[in-house]
């Protein structure tokens, strides 16, 4: 997977353990040029990461349930690259208490702000890199899901429920884009402790499962979650959309 002379726009990093964190570096040390964003108090985090990659990133802040902060990354993009290669798709959020109380209390501002910043995004961010990716003669976007999307998880609730459409969304979007040879495939990664994931209760309990029962008896990291991200990102991919790959040790297929 060779990135040279690419360049890509990674939103969602907010720390080290961050799957989208393991995804730039991935690309990033394979030659992409990147574009990372921000969102409220994770600037410094980003500032501080960014500074271990070997070609300085663009960073910008972006609140993804705003249409002008999308509007102006995109903007600035332009204005650095020219073009765009590559998205990625880390955004997620659900308030706590929608993933604590019972799914049926879930309520009706609770269940639009999961949607909107965890589903809808990707729309936003597609309908934005598309001129870009055009006139690089195509590209790949990847969103970042998981298995509550299709099966129910303690204190996933509303999340499961915002992914289950994330994954449609990257099925629909495949179809739309891909006569402009644009690809959208999402990767669904077992559970890793990132920020967003120790914010549901019982995660813990979830990895020691996942570590018994798996057909390879262990967890996932995020550096394989980034490698095979990486591989979608890529030209060797070429061939894949519409796709969820799952990257879970194996989890997804067993019966328990």
């Amino acid at each position: 997977m060779d990135f040279t002379g690419k360049h890509g726009l990674i939103v969602g990093v907010a720390n080290k353990r961050s799957i989208a964190w393991a995804i730039a570096q991935c690309t990033a040390l394979a030659g992409a040029r990147l574009a990372l964003t921000y969102q409220g108090r994770f600037e410094e985090n980003v500032q501080e990461l960014s500074e271990g990659l070997p070609h300085p990133p663009v960073i910008l802040p972006c609140d993804v349930s705003v249409d002008a902060e999308i509007d102006s990354v995109f903007a600035r993009v332009e204005q650095e690259f020219g073009g765009l290669d590559f998205v990625v798709h880390g955004a997620a959020f659900a308030r706590k208490e929608e993933l604590s109380l019972p799914f049926s209390d879930t309520t009706r501002e609770g269940f639009r702000l999961a949607m909107d910043i965890s589903a809808y995004s990707l729309i936003a961010l597609a309908r934005g890199a598309a001129p870009l990716m055009e006139k690089r003669g195509g590209g790949s976007i990847v969103a970042l899901t998981y298995l509550g999307s299709e099966r129910v998880f303690p204190n996933y609730n509303v999340m499961g429920v915002a992914k289950a459409a994330l994954e449609a969304n990257v099925r629909y979007l495949a179809a739309d884009l891909g006569p402009k040879n644009i690809r959208v495939n999402a990767v669904s990664a077992g559970p890793i402790k990132t920020i967003s994931a120790m914010g549901i209760g019982g995660f813990s309990s979830i990895l020691n499962v996942y570590k018994d029962r798996a057909p390879l008896r262990r967890n996932v990291d995020a550096a394989e979650v980034g490698e095979a991200a990486a591989f979608l990102l890529s030209e060797a991919a070429r061939g894949i959309t519409g796709e969820v790959l799952m990257v879970d040790a194996g989890y997804h297929v067993t019966g328990m």
